[in-house]
């Protein structure tokens, strides 16, 4: 097995963990890593940004599956919020992708590390929170409507969206393992639609064997394989770690990943 799949494997070994316990974070991981990784593969500097990008969507289709399967097990998927939010996810993710196609890759790389910053403040401040706790399950056209900003933003930083999800429902009353749940459940939403735009809205040229539109298969197919082992274990500690504690030290760790993206080739 070569240096490059076993690196694959492990990305999506974290990606996967990260996906199950915080419903955040495993894409903003991938995108980093893949940024200085992939032009060691061979994907010209020009492109590695949206390769990163595009890849990281493609390989949280299964992460978010098997996160979103283990969730469904323990009754924390709220899925009446899930068919709420899923047309404006499809639709964000693929006008987003749409987008990013069309943008030079210092741009993107620039919104990437403003955004892990912002993520991290989110994350250490512990905002918004709920003023009370619900048993129902949110629904409404607004939901829709947020749905469509969050795929957009989530197909131009690489993300399935839950840091910006799981604040939502945490904000409208849902508890945060269920907000969790939820959010991995869109998460597979985000991801196809957003994949699916950078693999046929873009043609770039100059990539290696494998690749399709700008994702890089083997490098989709070597994370998702580590993340749908790995992502059960991330749901089985979501449900028997308290988080404010995880939450700050993950919030320092995103703040450091977008230093990373912001400084990449």
């Amino acid at each position: 097995m070569s240096a490059a799949w076993l690196l694959y494997l492990a990305l999506g070994a974290v990606a996967g963990v990260l996906a199950g316990l915080l419903g955040i974070g495993g894409g903003l991981v991938l995108v980093a890593a893949l940024v200085w990784l992939l032009p060691t593969q061979g994907v010209p500097l020009e492109h590695a940004v949206h390769v990163a990008l595009a890849t990281a969507l493609a390989s949280i289709v299964l992460t978010g599956l098997s996160s979103a399967r283990s969730h469904h097990r323990r009754g924390s998927v709220l899925w009446p919020t899930v068919a709420w939010l899923v047309p404006g996810l499809l639709l964000g993710g693929w006008l987003g992708s749409g987008l990013a196609v069309r943008l030079e890759g210092d741009w993107l790389r620039w919104l990437i590390a403003g955004y892990c910053g912002l993520a991290a403040l989110q994350m250490a401040l512990d905002w918004p929170r709920s003023r009370h706790e619900r048993a129902d399950a949110p629904r409404g056209p607004g939901y829709t409507a947020a749905g469509g900003g969050i795929g957009a933003m989530s197909a131009l930083v690489g993300i399935g969206g839950g840091s910006m999800t799981v604040p939502l429902l945490v904000w409208r009353g849902v508890r945060p393992v269920r907000a969790v749940g939820t959010s991995s459940a869109c998460g597979v939403a985000i991801a196809i639609a957003s994949a699916a735009g950078y693999a046929l809205q873009g043609a770039p040229t100059g990539l290696p064997a494998g690749s399709w539109g700008y994702v890089y298969l083997p490098a989709a197919a070597g994370i998702a394989v580590a993340s749908v082992l790995c992502a059960p274990l991330g749901t089985r500690l979501a449900h028997a770690i308290s988080g404010p504690a995880l939450r700050k030290v993950f919030a320092a760790f995103l703040a450091v990943v977008g230093v990373s993206v912001f400084f990449s080739p």
